[in-house]
C-alpha cells in the first residue's frame, strides 16, 4: 500500500459520511417542521441529536487512544445505519412520532459524536505518512467535506421532494455503511501507546482528566473554544430553525432551502482548496479574522431584510468562501499543538467544547421567533455573531496562531 493511500481512503470516507450527514440535516428538521409546523419543535429535535453528540464526543477520546480511532469509527458508522434506517421504516409503517423520533435522534448523536472525533485524530497520522504539511492534509479534508455537504444539501432538498425527507434518510444509512467499508479495508495506521500506558493501567477518568488539563493549560487552545462554541452556537440556530422558517414563510420548499445550503457549502470548497494549495504561507490570523468577519454578520442581514433571492444566494456563497479557510487553519493550529500520544482525548475534547453550544442552537432559534419574529431573531443573531467575530482582534491570545511543534507527550 502507498503511503497516500490511507489519506485516500480518509477522503472517501469523509466524503460518504459528511454527505449523509448534511442530508440528515436538513431532512430531519424538515419533517419535524412539515409534519408540526413548530419552529420551537424542531428546534428540540435537533438539540436531542446534538446534545448527546457533545457528550460522547469529549467522553469518547480515552477510548479513540486506547482501542484506536479506526475500530471506533467503523463500529460506530456500522450501528448508525441501523440506527438511522429507523427513521424511515418506522415512517413507512405510520409509527413515526416525536416521541419516538426524539429517543432515535438521541443515539444518532451518541453514534455520531464519536465517530466524527475519530475520524479527525486519523489526521496527523495520514499527513505524516503521506509526507505533506499539516495544513495541506487539512486544507485537502476540510475541501473534501465541504464537497460532501454541497453535495449532501444540493441532493438532499431535490431527495426530499420526491421521496419526503423520511425516506430520504435510506440514503444516509447507505453512506454510512459505505464509509465504514472504507475505513476497514483502506486505512492502516501505527500503534501509538502514550507513556502512561506503557507505565501500566491507567483509568479511564485519569486519561480523560490528562486531555482536560492540557486543553485548560493552553491560552490558543482556550481562545479557539470560546470562539467557535459561541459561532456555533450561532450557525445552528440560522440552519436548523432561522433558514428553514424563512424559507417556508417565504413560500419556497425544500428544494431551495437545499440550494442555498449547496451554494454555501459550493463556494467553500473553492476556498478550502486555496487553503489547501497555500496553507503553509498564509498568514493565519489576519485570514482566520478576515473570513469570519465575511461569513458571519452578512448572512444573517440578506434575510432578516428579506434581500432578492440572488442577493441572499451571493450572500451565501461569498460567505462560503470565506469559511473555508476556516477549518484549515483551525486544525493545523490544534494538531501542531497537541502530542501524538494525546491526540484522541485532546482533539475530542476540544472539538466537544466547539460544539457544546450547538444542542441549544435550533431551541435558541426557535425562541427568538416565538418572542419577536423572524426578522428580529435573525438581526439578534447575526449583532451577536458580529460582535463574537471581533474577539481575535481583543484577545491577546490568538496571536499564538504562529507555527509549534507539538510537545511530546
Amino acid at each position: 500500500m502507498s503511503t497516500r493511500a490511507p489519506f485516500f481512503a480518509l477522503a472517501v470516507a469523509e466524503t460518504l459520511s459528511l454527505s449523509g450527514t448534511r442530508l440528515s440535516t436538513i431532512a430531519i428538521p424538515w419533517l419535524v417542521l412539515s409534519t408540526t409546523g413548530s419552529p420551537v419543535l424542531t428546534g428540540l429535535v435537533a438539540m436531542a441529536e446534538m446534545l448527546p453528540y457533545v457528550v460522547a464526543k469529549a467522553l469518547g477520546g480515552p477510548l479513540i487512544d486506547r482501542v484506536g480511532p479506526k475500530r471506533i469509527a467503523i463500529a460506530c458508522d456500522a450501528a448508525s445505519v441501523v440506527t438511522v434506517g429507523l427513521v424511515p421504516l418506522l415512517h413507512l409503517l405510520d409509527m413515526l412520532t416525536i416521541s419516538i423520533l426524539l429517543p432515535i435522534v438521541f443515539v444518532m448523536g451518541v453514534l455520531r459524536g464519536p465517530s466524527d472525533a475519530a475520524k479527525q485524530a486519523m489526521v496527523p497520522d495520514v499527513a505524516e505518512l503521506a509526507g505533506v504539511p499539516l495544513e495541506r492534509v487539512t486544507g485537502v479534508v476540510s475541501a473534501i467535506e465541504r464537497l460532501a455537504s454541497t453535495a449532501g444539501a444540493a441532493g438532499a432538498g431535490a431527495l426530499i421532494a420526491m421521496i419526503g425527507p423520511a425516506q430520504a434518510l435510506i440514503v444516509n444509512a447507505v453512506t454510512f455503511a459505505a464509509a465504514a467499508a472504507v475505513i476497514g479495508t483502506g486505512i492502516r495506521l501505527p500503534s501509538r501507546i502514550s507513556p502512561a500506558h506503557a507505565a501500566g493501567p491507567v483509568s479511564y477518568g485519569s486519561e480523560l482528566l490528562e486531555g482536560w488539563r492540557f486543553l485548560r493549560r493552553d491560552a490558543v487552545l482556550v481562545s479557539i473554544v470560546v470562539m467557535v462554541a459561541i459561532t456555533n452556537l450561532l450557525d445552528q440556530a440560522f440552519h436548523a430553525v432561522l433558514l428553514p422558517v424563512w424559507t417556508k414563510d417565504a413560500g419556497h420548499g425544500p428544494e431551495l432551502l437545499g440550494a442555498m445550503v449547496a451554494a454555501f457549502s459550493g463556494a467553500s470548497i473553492i476556498g478550502a482548496a486555496i487553503a489547501a494549495s497555500i496553507g503553509e504561507r498564509m498568514p493565519r490570523l489576519m485570514i482566520y479574522t478576515v473570513a469570519f468577519l465575511v461569513t458571519g454578520f452578512p448572512r444573517f442581514l440578506v434575510f432578516a431584510v428579506d434581500a432578492p433571492l440572488t442577493l441572499a444566494f451571493a450572500t451565501m456563497a461569498i460567505g462560503g468562501f470565506a469559511s473555508g479557510f476556516l477549518n484549515p487553519i483551525l486544525s493545523a493550529v490544534i494538531f501542531e499543538r497537541i502530542p501524538k500520544a494525546l491526540v484522541g482525548r485532546v482533539s475530542s475534547m476540544n472539538a466537544a467544547l466547539c460544539w457544546a453550544l450547538i444542542p441549544f442552537g435550533g431551541v435558541l432559534g426557535g425562541a427568538l421567533i416565538s418572542l419577536t419574529g423572524l426578522s428580529a431573531a435573525l438581526l439578534i443573531t447575526g449583532l451577536a455573531y458580529l460582535l463574537v467575530t471581533l474577539l481575535p482582534l481583543a484577545r491577546r491570545s490568538f496571536r499564538g496562531f504562529e507555527r509549534r511543534q507539538p510537545a511530546e507527550a
